[in-house]
């Protein structure tokens, strides 16, 4: 797109066309930077509004006769006669009604009618009216180079669906069918929040799921008592019926199905509605979608569970199922028949819902995504929703930032990729040994040779996000700078690899020398060589190796970079342009709100710059000559023109004796001679008149004059032609290349997930290396032990869970930034459990108990120690070195976290209610193979009913889910109960009792000791943290006035407590 300064040089006619624009586009005071636009598509818009009237008028009378279009539309022949751009508008909002219209027009997308009005203010662009035979219509627009930056506030921020209708050129027989219309405007895509590609602002550092959710609707029927049958009233006044049917729909069996368009990402999950929103806190889907059907059902539990976390929901069609059969043309590969054979029928419900879904937002774009991945079949850790939000992992609980989480903590990725999969990992760890084990041999073998791991991470720098680049290729888009970045990524592929091969030479080299002399460490040295064997195994780099020397011998990336600056210089022009417009027009606050960047670029002077860039002979092209004989052909035959150019123009510089002449183009006068200067000027009349050779003058000034020869109208026209041949063909050969990169798609992203999880070894490596942390000791407690060589047969299963020096990743590294240093813990529980054989009975049982009781003061520790162990045990099944002193763990199949307080209001949830629900729900779950830590349960009500569940709670963890557990309480009398009951390790039980303490120095100072002990702590000290607070001192002196009080209640009572039971145990003495 070409512009122009608004100084003295513009026309009447594109000062005309300058104000309509400003009256049009210039928004209110605002930091929006948008006020930019080009005088030549103005003209060209001015001319649609004017001839698209006259001709929509005509054809009106046919079009109402024509029987379909009245029964299905008939408003849009009733409607008022708008202009074709608004007519063509008005009938897309109707089509797509639930979409946010953006509609191409020239230079700009516009907004028009009620959603102009509607989000123009939003988007903090200017309302105008614009004028028609049918009444004024509000509109609003912003320039065609903005267009991310308002979909990123239309789609992001205000959680809309955009639909973008582009214009296309119609050809002479299009022309003739729509009575002369110019463009056809039509939707090619609908933007929504789940189904971003390649968009600027999606994140790149996390997936962006889309996810469909499928109700098997008959079965809820069948069970909701709708016959009128079970509909019984409860003495509390609660229908069974409805109870029944809200059970029902919780334990009701759900199909999920979630994609990410951007890299093609494919999982399906069976569940009910009650896991459902453990699931969503995992995967984090930016969009939901389910069947239109339960739109009605507003009661309906599963729209409760969505809303609960304010999820976006989108009801779409389910009108017919798409077997499995009909999702292969939208799948890179065949589904393996053992994963066929494993779909239930809620599963594939999802998947067609959500393919459907898919297929209509991107409005005939072709998809290529990889085979679904079951859920089940991928052997992972629970983290529900209450423990990912507790422990911090992705983000803080107070604001809700990613910094201060435990991902920020450990992010060490340099690829986009990288941090992906590593969100993944963290999200969903794994319960696989083998698979834990080969990532932590690779994190060891990088971190033992420090050098090949920054030169792994260097080359890494030079990749590029190879999974959506593929994508969009698949999706057929991708440009040429895409090529680029894909051909780069594969030679840092092969870069890699050769480094890696060349390492595992190396160690092999070395592992025979040192086994030849000890041959006891054959297979410790063997271990390290073989690390990234299977890493290597799976890149394939025969066919991408063609790929990239394609790309590199096709693409012109000297071309491609002066491309950019013209674009960018483009860019410039127009908001040049917007300067002088708003300079001339406009007021300090519309000044305010350009972009800067763009000012400091050269700006044209006039339009006789963009016409001379126009027709510039250093034409930049994106292949080079060689790329294709035709090409060279075309290259060689356009610059044998361009030298009969100089030739032609030198002739007529001879032959009118004006050496300023020059051979240009204009868009309105075409191939014209260009002279300058009065002296020139009086030479061609002169030619002129003694050669009675008439020259037509077709624009003149007082210093220039624009001619036309036949000579260079001819040959202009043989260039153009030529120049447009060079770009066909380089189209053509553009999409050989497409044609290319989709046929290695599979080998391409088999490569990009190799370099990913390379990337998360290297970060792994170099984050132990940094914090000194260490390679945990797993071991799967599912499989018997062998004690010793020795003996044949197996001892009990064992779940060794110790924790030497223990340290919480987050809170040490915001200690570190202050110069401070974090308090090391052991956390040392159960050695043996179920434990059935006569011979174990002898053997010491729960050594250090499955349980410890931890109490102590506030604000010394005991939240922090519970959270550090539950963060260990999931970093150790992530495949990274954990932050301890030596740690030795068994395999989690879940961690369960019931640590601080928070109301749910939306739900009618008190803070205690929530405190219970997250309780429940871990007493149900839990199995032996879980982690869980509680803190202060049973404090949200009176203390004796907090003691009671308190008890509860605790005796459940012990006696029915048999699971290690950390359990942190102020209620100290929870001892004393544990005692009473004998289940203290020292009684044969299973609990075992630690304290933080308080540590004074007789002063009135203190400090904390968080250092654990053995023992009860039964001073809270809540005085000492009040005081911190800075709570006034009067409130100070009052609280100890009561503590002091309560204290000698209680010790009197206990006294006369004492001299009762003594003076009963006389009397029946007496008695007895």
């Amino acid at each position: 797109m070409l512009a122009c300064r608004a100084r003295g040089l513009v026309s009447r006619r594109a000062k005309h066309s300058l104000l309509r624009w400003q009256s049009l586009v210039l928004p209110a005071p605002s930091p929006s930077t948008h006020i930019v636009t080009s005088w030549k598509l103005q003209q060209a818009r001015g001319k649609k509004t004017t001839s698209s009237v006259r001709l929509e008028d005509l054809p009106q009378g046919p079009i109402k006769t024509d029987g379909p279009l009245p029964l299905s539309k008939p408003e849009e022949d009733d409607g008022p006669a708008y202009p074709t751009v608004v007519l063509q508008a008005r009938q897309n909002m109707q089509k797509f009604e639930n979409c946010v219209l953006l509609t191409r027009v020239g230079g700009f997308y516009e907004l028009y009618f009620g959603q102009a009005e509607e989000y123009g203010p939003m988007l903090n662009l200017k309302v105008a009216q614009k004028k028609t035979s049918a009444g004024p219509v509000p509109m609003a627009g912003f320039p065609f180079f903005q267009l991310d930056r308002f979909l990123k506030t239309l789609v992001l921020d205000l959680n809309c669906y955009v639909a973008i209708a582009e214009e296309f050129p119609n050809d002479p027989g299009d022309k003739v069918k729509s009575n002369g219309l110019m463009h056809d405007r039509r939707v090619t895509r609908v933007i929504t929040p789940g189904t971003l590609i390649d968009e600027n602002f999606i994140d790149p550092y996390a997936n962006n799921y889309v996810m469909a959710i499928h109700v098997n609707h008959h079965l809820e029927d069948g069970t909701s008592g709708s016959d009128g049958s079970d509909t019984r009233t409860s003495s509390d006044g609660i229908e069974s019926g409805s109870l029944a049917t809200s059970q029902a729909s919780v334990t009701t069996p759900i199909g999920l199905a979630w994609i990410d368009i951007s890299t093609g990402q494919f999982y399906t999950q069976s569940t009910t509605v009650a896991s459902l929103g453990s699931i969503l806190s995992r995967v984090g889907p930016r969009e939901v979608v389910v069947d239109e059907v339960l739109q009605s059902k507003g009661d309906h539990q599963l729209l409760s569970v969505l809303a609960e976390d304010k999820h976006l929901i989108t009801f779409a069609p389910h009108s017919e199922l798409l077997p499995l059969s009909a999702w292969s043309p939208m799948l890179e590969s065949d589904i393996p028949i053992q994963t066929v054979q494993g779909f239930t029928a809620d599963e594939v419900n999802a998947g067609s819902l959500l393919l459907q879904y898919i297929r209509d937002r991107l409005q005939g774009l072709s998809m290529k995504l990889q085979p679904p991945l079951r859920h089940e079949n991928m052997s992972v850790m629970t983290i529900d929703k209450s423990t990912m939000r507790s422990l911090e992992i992705k983000q803080t609980i107070r604001d809700g930032t990613f910094r201060g989480s435990l991902l920020h903590a450990i992010r060490r990725t340099v690829t986009k990729g990288g941090a992906r999969l590593l969100n993944a990992w963290l999200s969903a760890p794994s319960t696989s040994l083998e698979t834990i084990k080969t990532r932590q041999d690779l994190v060891e073998y990088f971190i033992e040779r420090p050098d090949l791991r920054d030169e792994i991470v260097l080359l890494l720098r030079r990749s590029h996000d190879s999974q959506r680049l593929v994508q969009k290729f698949a999706l057929g888009r991708g440009d040429p700078d895409d090529l680029i970045a894909l051909a780069n990524t594969i030679r840092a592929t092969q870069d890699i690899v050769s480094l890696l091969e060349a390492s595992k030479e190396l160690s092999d080299t070395t592992s025979q020398t040192e086994i030849m002399s000890n041959p006891e460490e054959q297979h410790a040295s063997g271990k390290g060589a073989s690390c990234f064997t299977s890493l290597l195994s799976r890149i394939n780099l025969s066919e991408p190796a063609k790929l990239a020397s394609r790309i590199t011998s096709a693409i012109d990336e000297e071309g491609l970079v002066q491309q950019h600056r013209n674009e960018d210089s483009e860019a410039s022009q127009l908001v040049a342009l917007a300067e002088d417009v708003v300079a001339s027009e406009g007021t300090q606050s519309d000044a305010s709100i350009l972009p800067k960047a763009t000012k400091k670029k050269k700006q044209p002077v006039s339009i006789r710059d963009h016409y001379s860039a126009a027709a510039d002979d250093t034409t930049t092209f994106i292949m080079k000559p060689g790329a294709s004989p035709g090409l060279r052909s075309l290259h060689a035959k356009l610059s044998s023109l361009l030298e009969e150019k100089s030739l032609l123009a030198e002739a007529l510089r001879t032959r009118y004796g004006a050496a300023s002449l020059t051979l240009r183009w204009t868009p309105n006068l075409g191939h014209v001679c260009h002279i300058k200067g009065t002296k020139d000027m009086r030479s061609i009349t002169r030619d002129s008149e003694n050669n009675n050779e008439a020259v037509t003058v077709v624009s003149s000034s007082r210093s220039t004059r624009t001619f036309h020869a036949p000579e260079w109208t001819a040959l202009g026209r043989r260039i153009h032609q030529t120049r447009f041949e060079v770009g066909v063909e380089e189209q053509r050969l553009f999409a050989e290349l497409r044609a290319l990169v989709v046929s290695n798609l599979v080998k391409l992203r088999r490569n990009a997930s190799v370099l990913d999880e390379l990337d998360v070894a290297a970060s792994f490596a170099r984050l132990a290396s940094e914090h000194g942390w260490t390679r945990p000791i797993l071991h799967d407690t599912s499989s018997p032990i062998v004690t010793s060589s020795a003996s044949t047969s197996p001892s009990p299963p064992q779940t060794r869970h110790i924790i030497i020096g223990g340290r919480h990743p987050t809170v040490e590294a915001g200690l570190r930034e202050q110069g401070r240093s974090f308090t090391k813990n052991d956390c040392l529980l159960a050695t043996i459990t179920n434990s059935t054989s006569s011979q174990s009975q002898s053997q010491p049982q729960n050594q250090h108990g499955t349980l410890h009781l931890i109490t102590g003061p506030n604000m010394a520790g005991k939240s922090t120690y519970l959270r550090q162990n539950a963060l260990i045990t999931i970093l150790s099944q992530i495949g990274s070195w954990v932050p301890a002193s030596y740690a030795s763990l068994p395999i989690t199949d879940a961690v369960y976290s019931r640590v601080g307080s928070a109301d749910n209001l939306f739900a009618d949830q008190s803070t205690f209610m929530v405190e219970m629900l997250e309780t429940a729900s871990i007493l149900r779950s839990a199995t032996s193979r879980s982690f869980v830590i509680m803190d202060e349960i049973g404090r949200g009500t009176t203390p004796e009913d907090g003691v009671a569940v308190a008890f509860a709670a605790l005796h459940h963890l012990i006696t029915i889910n048999k699971c290690r557990a950390l359990f942190a309480t102020h209620y100290h009398s929870l001892a004393d109960l544990i005692e009473e009951r004998r289940m203290h390790v020292n009684q044969g039980g299973a609990v075992e009792c630690y304290c933080t303490d308080v540590e004074e120095d007789g002063a009135g100072g203190f400090v904390y000791v968080h250092k654990l002990r053995k023992g009860v702590n039964r001073q809270s000290h809540a005085l000492k943290v009040a005081r911190l607070a800075n709570l006034p001192e009067a409130a100070i002196t009052v609280a100890r006035e009561i503590l002091e009080r309560t204290k000698g209640h209680e010790s009197q009572g206990q006294d006369t407590s004492l001299h009762h039971d003594t003076h009963t145990r006389q009397q029946s003495a007496g008695t007895g």
